[in-house]
């Protein structure tokens, strides 16, 4: 079940896609990575889930990753009577501590942080961004404010407080009985919601150390303050461009999701785009051409994987949705100028030595055409080093440790497979040959290129780059 494209697949479970036979067509159908999310249902929901996936798991022989995507902090008034109360433009609207039910003139914000980091004028957007407020006046318990943008406040609406950063930590009290109960389970990310600083990368990194990598959301534009730290200090990111586009004009989002994505490939950490990508396909067969080139703009973009939400989660046609997103992607892989599009979103490498093996790599993959790198890995940072260049040839990610194998299914270009240990060159080089036959990204006389770090097992010593000629008439192990 290798892929033939390079760019990643990620479908979100849920009540549509929640069967054994589901999820195995699922992942026949493109499904590199599944998506726990945590907003929505129970434990024994997500756990009954990831059994099963390691059960397709075993049955396809590839491995397969699994993203636990916590909730993070939900800010919402509270009830109103009667359900609902019409705001009038221009009328005057006052939030506090108050529990009593809201009307058309005051509701219940029970968060004094969002309080405490206000200031006159600061816009508060309430229901997504359908309704728009004002503070003219505001204390430790309540804030006044002016209906710019009126219409109906439902109960328990969100809120959201674009340009603040809240003093708030991105994991809520579920948040962390989330995590504990994930990373038992053996989730392999964990999608950390509510990113605002880059310490909220470090208080996560305290609780989950190595037991999975971290992969920020970015739905805050005061993450995008710190962008570079953020994406440094994280293992991945995703383009959360549900959230962002509340907080900032739809306008701004596609040019935010292009300097996201570069940072991100700059570093060689991991990019998601995610959001309403088949949007329409909850209840359509097929996507709007829209949407098809909404993907397609991803992938042209260098991003590792796009992902899918309602449409594979809950949706009526979730395997159609994987299976046209698959067929967009190779479709665009064929077009002469995504590679174009790749080199022209090239960085050039650090000054050290696994980016220089990973740098010469990109360049003898573009002089001598192999069939394929294979990369030794075993915390994956070789392949994920090897990825950063997007070179020509597909990655064949050698590891040791299964968890690794996971965590590479949704790098760009990576062909993960769980392998022995090696101990010298000379093995390494009979293992890579016979590996890259085996998995058919070779044949008998084609040439592969090695990359691996020496002292072997140890993280970020790449140094090594090893061009081997397969020789004719050699047949790899079944």
């Amino acid at each position: 079940m290798r892929r033939q494209r390079r760019a990643r697949i990620l479908a979100t479970l849920g009540p549509a896609s929640s069967t054994l036979e589901r999820i195995r067509t699922l992942a026949e159908a493109g499904a590199d990575v599944f998506r726990l999310n945590f907003s929505h249902g129970s434990h024994e929901d997500h756990a009954a889930r990831l059994r099963l996936i390691r059960e397709v798991e075993q049955e396809l022989g590839r491995p397969i990753g699994v993203l636990l995507d916590l909730q993070g902090p939900k800010l919402r008034i509270g009830r109103m009577a009667g359900g609902k109360a019409l705001l009038e433009p221009g009328a005057r609207f006052r939030l506090d501590l108050d529990p009593a039910e809201g009307d058309a003139g005051r509701a219940t914000l029970p968060h004094p942080e969002i309080f405490a980091a206000l200031e006159v004028g600061t816009e508060l957007l309430l229901d997504d961004g359908k309704l728009r407020l004002r503070v003219e006046a505001f204390g430790p318990d309540f804030a006044d404010t002016t209906v710019l943008v009126g219409g109906t406040l439902s109960d328990r609406k969100g809120v959201n407080v674009p340009g603040v950063v809240l003093p708030i930590s991105p994991l809520t009290a579920k948040d962390r009985a989330d995590l504990a109960f994930g990373l038992e389970l053996g989730v392999d990310w964990v999608a950390l919601s509510f990113v605002q600083r880059p310490e909220d990368i470090a208080e996560a990194r305290a609780l989950i150390g190595d037991q999975a990598w971290i992969m920020a959301k970015l739905e805050k534009p005061a993450a995008i303050e710190h962008l570079e730290e953020i994406v440094a200090l994280a293992d991945g990111v995703m383009v959360a461009r549900g959230d962002l586009g509340v907080e900032l004009p739809p306008q701004q989002v596609p040019v935010l999701q292009r300097r996201i994505v570069r940072a991100a490939r700059a570093a060689g950490r991991p990019v998601v785009v995610a959001t309403q990508m088949l949007e329409s396909m909850i209840v359509a067969p097929v996507p709007t051409r829209a949407e098809a080139s909404d993907v397609a703009t991803a992938v042209y973009e260098g991003a590792d994987a796009v992902m899918l939400s309602a449409e594979s989660a809950s949706g009526q046609y979730p395997v159609e949705a994987v299976a046209i997103m698959d067929r967009i992607i190779a479709e665009v892989e064929h077009d002469p100028a995504w590679r174009h599009e790749l080199a022209a979103g090239h960085t050039p490498a650090r000054p050290n030595t696994p980016d220089a093996i990973c740098c010469a790599l990109r360049r003898v993959a573009e002089l001598l055409q192999p069939a394929a790198t294979v990369a030794f890995t075993s915390s994956g940072f070789s392949a994920l080093r090897a990825s950063r260049e997007r070179p020509v040839a597909p990655i064949l990610a050698l590891t040791p440790q299964l968890a690794t194998a996971r965590r590479l299914a949704l790098v760009w270009g990576v062909h993960p497979v769980p392998f022995d240990e090696v101990q010298d060159v000379g093995e390494m080089i009979a293992h890579a040959s016979d590996a890259a036959l085996r998995e058919q990204v070779a044949a008998p006389g084609d040439t592969v290129v090695v990359i691996a770090g020496i002292p072997f097992g140890q993280r970020g010593s790449t140094n090594l780059l090893h061009v081997v000629h397969l020789p004719d008439g050699v047949a790899g192990e079944g």
